[in-house]
């Protein structure tokens, strides 16, 4: 199974569909993956087909090269864009911006995307990673949000999702300073689910992607959603919510499909509906 963005004139952004995965890879290895306007615009077209694909069940987020997940904003961009005047002063979120809702606000996703970091994610790529629901991480990889250093704020959700993610003080430590952290580290401070061999990164993440498949889709969206959903809510309140991929998931065909296959000792055929 192929997609119909792979033929739509991307530049900075690969983009293959098949075997119910789409697979994006951000693709300016000579400038480390840095993400520029053009290619924000294309990955919010990307994130879109994915989204509406129901074909597709799961992304896979990398960068090409072993160089670099991704440096983050270009920053000779935004730089040029200063010396001529056409710079403007930017917060939290994309709103407004091309590409927007960016995978950092994409907060109605609910199909899982796993992050296969390779090198440096530094900035805006640390946090792309740190939006991803499953990060498997090179041991060469490392971690970090340098822009304070910069005089800028790690905008896309790194002090809000760093600061949840990992114990407060030790975020903020890294948000204040710009200092940057190993793969090993990171998986220390629960960052990442896995750290392997360079060379063995793509095995891992085919597994990961093997394992979620044999999961009902139905099944992952709906503890995705609510899973993020209830994260800042009371626990009394977290189990008398109703989720809407929960309420589809619930009345679904794979819902009796499982229990069934489970009897009859014989795989599951999911059909996402």
């Amino acid at each position: 199974m192929t997609g119909p963005m792979e033929s739509s004139g991307l530049t900075a952004v690969r983009y293959e569909k098949r075997d119910r995965v789409a697979y994006v890879t951000l693709d300016r290895p000579e400038r480390a993956n840095a993400m520029d306007l053009r290619m924000h615009e294309e990955l919010g077209a990307v994130w879109d087909d994915f989204e509406a694909d129901d074909e597709v069940w799961l992304a896979v987020l990398t960068g090409a090269g072993d160089r670099s997940f991704c440096a983050g904003q270009d920053l000779k961009e935004l730089a040029a864009k200063i010396q001529d005047g056409t710079a403007t002063p930017s917060t939290f979120g994309s709103r407004g911006k091309p590409g927007w809702p960016r995978l950092t606000d994409r907060f109605g996703l609910a199909k899982p995307v796993i992050a296969r970091v390779n090198g440096h994610a530094f900035g805006g790529g640390f946090e792309l990673a740190l939006a991803c629901d499953v990060i498997v991480a090179a041991d060469t990889a490392s971690f970090a949000l340098p822009e304070a250093k910069l005089g800028l704020i790690a905008g896309a959700g790194g002090v809000f999702r760093l600061t949840r993610q990992a114990p407060y003080r030790v975020a903020l430590g890294h948000l204040i300073t710009g200092r940057p952290m190993t793969a090993a580290r990171a998986y220390e401070l629960g960052l990442v689910n896995e750290v392997v061999p360079a060379a063995d990164l793509d095995a891992h993440v085919e597994q990961w992607v093997a394992d979620i498949l044999r999961s009902a889709p139905l099944s992952v969206r709906a503890i995705k959603q609510a899973a993020a959903a209830a994260a800042t809510m009371p626990l009394e309140q977290a189990f008398e919510t109703r989720f809407p991929w929960e309420e589809r998931r619930m009345h679904s065909a794979d819902a009796q499909e499982g229990p069934r296959a489970f009897v009859e000792k014989r795989g599951p055929q999911w059909r996402g509906c």
